[in-house]
């Protein structure tokens, strides 16, 4: 949960009303309003919005200036649309609103997903052998699933580019922390060189969560253990299935393993009853018929990309811009130990595995 004394933005009278008038242009709900900031607070800000008996979910981007292409509301809540179109499990859009409409930015608002979220431990009643495995099987079924939908037929075909998606993807996070010649910091400058060197031909083309983790899920509340729905599709585009597969893998702890700061939000997965990494890949095999030979550049790339997105958000920290977790020391240096590891670079640390 977000402590809202440390929110880069929050609602005031003004702006509550301006959104109660807008919801109630949009015969969403009606009466005065209350928010309560939900979600982890490093990314797009999440509210839940009630007027006593209803509940609405409010989800806009931190306060400008915002990085080129970053944060595009409008962009998730038409993924969330389409997807919705399926019956893949995803809130509803309900309505959304240009810049300067409502607030100086744009937002939108979807259905609140009851259940659980899991970060840390399992939640009663799902805590016991049988349900984690129901969830992790439900983990990684619904990846397969997001994988096997007919982009194209519900209208995201110009979402994204999947030819030529590795290369190019890789070349894009680097620009992020490159100085002005072109050069990256040392301690990303091996890892780069190994993946640029090894980048796969794209195993197909798919809708990428590409942010893909057990604590961005909705877990049901009650047996059987499954996914209620998936959120923060902020990242969502077109691209290769298996970057959003290694990602998934690099979210999952593993014993005897020091965690980086994505598996200690899911650290509830050293629980028993968890699928490990290698159970969750061959499952995902076993669902879509894909061949996992390359799966280590995927992971890595994961560990990598997100290692140089926690140095872009610290920099900005730096320079004063909002969310001082990520001058948290060391939080890089994980991301870059496991990448290396996953890559070969260095022996493995990890034990009795």
């Amino acid at each position: 949960m977000t402590n809202e004394r440390d929110l880069p933005w929050n609602w005031t009278d003004e702006t509550l009303q301006a959104l109660a008038d807008f919801l109630s242009r949009h015969d969403i709900m009606r009466g005065p309003l209350t928010s309560k900031a939900i979600g982890d607070g490093h990314s797009n800000l999440t509210f839940l919005i009630s007027n006593g008996t209803q509940e609405v979910v409010v989800r806009r981007p931190p306060p400008p200036p915002l990085p080129p292409g970053a944060h595009d509301m409008l962009r998730e809540a038409k993924f969330l649309e389409a997807l919705h179109s399926t019956g893949f499990p995803v809130p509803q859009v309900l309505a959304t609103a240009q810049e300067y409409e409502v607030l100086d930015v744009p937002f939108y608002v979807m259905t609140f997903a009851s259940g659980h979220v899991v970060t840390t431990e399992t939640p009663t009643p799902l805590a016991n052998r049988e349900e984690r495995l129901n969830i992790s099987r439900s983990l990684v079924d619904t990846l397969a699933r997001l994988h096997s939908i007919d982009y194209e037929k519900i209208g995201l075909a110009k979402m994204g580019r999947p030819a030529g998606f590795n290369a190019r993807h890789l070349k894009r996070i680097a620009q992020l922390i490159q100085d002005e010649s072109g050069q990256l910091p040392d301690a990303f400058a091996d890892l780069y060189s190994w993946l640029e060197a090894n980048v796969p031909v794209e195993s197909g083309a798919a809708i990428v969560h590409n942010d893909f983790r057990i604590g961005n899920m909705i877990i049901a509340a009650d047996a059987p253990g499954r996914v209620e729905a998936v959120l923060d599709w902020e990242l969502a585009t077109l691209g290769d299935p298996l970057l959003d597969l290694g990602y998934f893998l690099s979210s999952v702890p593993e014993p005897g393993h020091a965690l980086t700061p994505t598996e200690e939000l899911g650290a509830a997965m050293l629980e028993d009853g968890y699928l490990s990494r290698t159970e969750l890949a061959e499952r995902y095999a076993e669902q879509t018929g894909t061949e996992l030979t390359n799966l280590s550049w995927y992971i890595s790339m994961a560990l990598w990309k997100v290692a140089a997105l926690y140095e872009y958000s610290r920099r900005r920290a730096a320079d004063g811009a909002w969310d001082d977790y990520y001058l948290t020391p060391g939080l890089v240096d994980t991301f870059l130990a496991e990448a290396r590891e996953t890559a070969g670079l260095v022996a493995s640390s990890k034990k009795g595995v």
